[in-house]
């Protein structure tokens, strides 16, 4: 049995986090946590999923449980998923790190963090999107530098950051694969008399509103034909089933900080 924690168990995806671990024969809820002012402190973390009562209380010190799971599974805020870090690899423990809005300092101190256990690190847990970027690399360096390459994606109007992290791999999978630095040739929206587009530009857009559950698409533009490859989450169970199969690969894995493409192809792409 693989015992899990819930890290922002109150949250939408800490929601479906339970729900889908709940519904798995080989995993069990030992912990959920939440930030220590949370008014759902102390509420079973079944009731707050809507499954009914699992006896499992949700605390505010992921010290509380840690030490009784074997996987922490982490949907929260940058600074929250930092402690909670810290606290796995003193634990000595696994965990499952699917927050997204890092900062540059940040990504270094938790790519550090990560490499000391056996950590699934990704901007989005959806196995089709994990599948794309394999895709994506592929095309891109069969195409090269004939076809102009833009990256559009679009999300519900509660999401923090932007573009999404999801956005930022996907240009930064599709601009190492045509031996390009992202942050050189990498153009935010754009807006006023631009003039042409440089031939080795990347296009990153962001579109927010309403429920969307995460949409990207890659397009690669030339004269005479533009080839698109799109994904589309049609609701988070998406990101929650994946994050529940990273949870059980890597359990088992070697220690260090792995991908999702290490889930689904078994090593890194």
């Amino acid at each position: 049995m693989i015992h899990v924690v819930v890290n922002g168990a109150c949250g939408r995806m800490g929601r479906l986090i339970t729900q889908g671990v709940t519904q798995q024969d080989d995993m069990q809820i030992v912990g959920a946590t939440e930030f220590a002012t949370h008014p759902e402190i102390g509420t079973d973390v079944g009731v707050v999923a809507g499954i009914g009562e699992l006896g499992i209380a949700i605390t505010g010190d992921l010290n509380d449980v840690i030490a009784n799971a074997d996987v922490a599974i982490e949907f929260s805020s940058p600074e929250a998923s930092l402690e909670h870090l810290k606290q796995v690899v003193d634990a000595d423990k696994a965990m499952v790190l699917a927050t997204t809005g890092f900062n540059a300092d940040e990504l270094i101190e938790v790519h550090q963090l990560a490499s000391k256990i056996k950590c699934v690190m990704a901007p989005n847990m959806s196995l089709g999107v994990n599948v794309m970027i394999q895709a994506l690399e592929l095309i891109a360096k069969a195409l090269g530098d004939d076809y102009d390459i833009e990256v559009i994606e679009a999300h519900h109007n509660h999401k923090a950051d932007s573009p999404s992290g999801t956005a930022l791999r996907l240009a930064e999978t599709v601009a190492s694969a045509v031996e390009r630095d992202l942050d050189e040739v990498g153009v935010y929206g754009r807006h006023g008399i631009i003039g042409p587009r440089p031939k080795h530009q990347i296009g990153i857009h962001a579109i927010r509103g309403g429920d969307i559950a995460g949409d990207h698409t890659v397009m690669f533009a030339t004269e005479g034909e533009t080839l698109s490859v799109v994904h589309r989450a049609h609701s988070p169970e998406a990101f929650a089933k994946g994050a529940i199969r990273a949870a059980r690969w890597v359990v088992d894995a070697p220690r260090g900080l792995h991908d999702v493409s290490e889930v689904l192809f078994g090593k890194k792409q």
